[in-house]
């Protein structure tokens, strides 16, 4: 019985193509729509876990002042290597502890020049902010402490100076001095905030104090922590050292900052995650929009077919037969709707997350729920028009014209 009915829900859409098309359109929509809102969240969430990852593994940043941004070390003093070394020394469960400090700096190589951060740092300093090469090496502990004027670079200087050749062994200017390219940083692409990581020029922390900062000082300490080690842990045992060595006290505010950047992948994909919420719920409307489409649409087609329904009635036909055929030819309509958006919706996934530059994540349980739900708005919205059929009176129903 339930395939014939289901037989006969399916001659009935064929009859009325385009109405039916234009009947499930709402659902349509609002199916694709909620799958890919969903699935473009998804990828930007993970595209942000993996950006902050790239910044090192288990990775604290400690920054002069009390707050990120411009402005906020004003006032409060940077830091010394006795720190570093301090931190290195006293602080257990670390697995790198590195210094660093920027200068922008203008490179230049034969008539190609190119703005970018020339960074200064050690040996360690590779292995805290989780940079590999793809060739060559980094400097070795001689040249750190000589402040030799080498350099490992990043592939956007390789592109823009060296035109994607092989660098190693080149001399390059930077500011006013001349270095040599002894190794080429794989690539880790944009950061979370935007900015390219692959433009970068590393040195020796030394040669960067001398020949462009002019100065002895440290703007940012990483520090790694080891594996199976939290970094709170690390975090709390970070400020209580620098707490003393920068001779705070109790009642007195920190005037420097340790920022994990665990935490702020946690902040970004909450974020991300509470906005691909919002959005899938406005698309969700559609759905109600197209559930109320095929109760009208299904009203309609009662009233054009109640001679028919008559007719069935007057020889035998149940209540309930009668209402699970109206109730049935609903929910294929909302079903084949759901189809139809899921379809749509992994086209535009996989299109919109190319152009998007984020990771196309394909996620069954929210396209099998989405289709769940077109077919439960078929059951809901079609049950009222489906009922309406089945309590006809057969008498009424064979004088209508």
């Amino acid at each position: 019985m339930i395939w014939n009915t289901l037989l006969l829900a399916l001659r009935e859409i064929r009859r009325n193509l385009l109405r039916s098309f234009l009947t499930i359109l709402g659902i349509v929509i609002g199916v694709a729509a909620v799958i890919t809102m969903v699935t473009l969240g998804n990828g930007a969430t993970k595209s942000i876990s993996d950006q902050v990852s790239s910044l090192g593994s288990n990775l604290l940043m400690v920054r002069p002042g009390q707050r990120i941004g411009p402005g906020g070390s004003a006032g409060a003093p940077l830091f010394k290597i006795a720190d570093v070394q301090a931190i290195t020394a006293q602080v257990t469960g670390v697995k790198a502890v590195a210094p660093e400090t920027r200068k922008a700096a203008s490179v230049v190589v034969g008539s190609r020049n190119w703005s970018t951060i020339a960074t200064g740092g050690t040996r360690d300093y590779f292995t805290a902010a989780g940079w590999t090469l793809t060739s060559g090496r980094i400097f070795t502990e001689a040249e750190e402490r000589g402040g030799k004027a080498v350099c490992v670079i990043g592939s956007t200087i390789v592109r823009e100076l060296f035109g994607g050749g092989d660098p190693l062994g080149e001399m390059m200017r930077v500011a006013d001095f001349s270095c040599q390219v002894i190794g080429v940083l794989a690539s880790k692409g944009q950061s979370a905030f935007g900015s390219d990581q692959d433009d970068v020029v590393i040195m020796p922390i030394r040669t960067v104090q001398r020949r462009l900062t002019g100065d002895q000082d440290v703007r940012t300490i990483l520090v790694s922590a080891a594996d199976g080690v939290s970094t709170d842990t690390v975090k709390e045992r970070v400020e209580k050292l620098l707490r003393e060595r920068r001779k705070i006290g109790d009642n007195e505010d920190d005037n420097f900052n340790v920022l994990d950047t665990k935490q702020i992948a946690e902040a970004l994909s909450t974020t991300t995650r509470v906005m691909t919420t919002l959005l899938g719920a406005v698309a969700a409307v559609s759905l109600i929009v197209g559930g109320i489409g095929i109760m009208n649409i299904m009203l309609v087609s009662v009233t054009e077919r109640t001679r028919e329904i008559g007719i069935r009635l007057a020889i035998g036909a149940l209540e309930h037969e009668v209402l699970l055929q109206f109730l049935i030819e609903a929910v294929v309509l909302s079903s084949l709707g759901g189809l139809i958006g899921i379809a749509l919706a992994t086209a535009a996934s996989i299109g919109l997350s190319s152009v998007m530059n984020i990771p196309y994540l394909f996620n069954p349980a929210i396209n099998l729920l989405s289709f769940a739900i077109s077919a439960g708005i078929g059951v809901v919205f079609g049950f009222f028009p489906a009922r309406r059929a089945a309590q006809l009176d057969p008498i009424d129903a064979l004088r209508h014209e």
